[in-house]
């Protein structure tokens, strides 16, 4: 199994395993005007035998946190291949995105998912309540990369504008 940086030959292929790991095509094309709009921070596949399996992504938000701002980015999606999910897979994916946001420098993650599964990682549904966000509700989490922030009383929370076009 290899983890690696997207490169442009995996346009396809990633759009293919986000179709495959969703109801709809929805997250598939949210990732392709992630990318059209250069608002792909981070997007990494996993890889076995030439073919991509997985994949992750980590866009830049903009995020207000008592009256200031945060280097914030929002993860998702995250999918792994229907035949190769429940092996770790989506883990591995996710600390990934984790290591690679706190190496950077990056504060905070927000995402919307299953706090049962990203609790695991972190991630509080309790962290995001103080943000106004569209999105807003149980599934809406955050994870404090930097140990050294207050967590704030009040703020908001704004994904990239890819978002918004879905």
């Amino acid at each position: 199994m290899l983890f690696r940086a997207e490169q442009s030959v995996d346009e396809k292929p990633i759009f293919a395993v986000n179709k495959a790991a969703f109801a709809t095509d929805a997250e598939a094309r949210l990732v392709d005007m992630l990318r059209s709009d250069s608002d792909l921070a981070f997007s990494q596949v996993a890889e076995e035998k030439g073919s991509i399996i997985g994949h992750i992504a980590l866009s830049p938000m903009d995020v207000i946190a008592d009256e200031k701002p945060v280097r914030a980015l929002g993860l998702g999606p995250v999918a792994v291949m229907p035949k190769r999910q429940l092996e770790g897979l989506g883990s591995q994916l996710v600390q990934a995105a984790i290591h690679w946001a706190r190496t950077n420098q990056w504060q905070l993650i927000i995402l919307l998912g299953n706090p049962r599964y990203y609790s695991r990682f972190g991630f509080s549904v309790e962290d995001a309540k103080p943000f106004a966000s569209p999105f807003a509700g149980p599934y809406f989490q955050a994870l404090w990369l930097d140990e050294t922030v207050q967590k704030p009383q009040s703020g908001r929370a704004e994904y990239a504008p890819a978002f918004g076009r879905l």
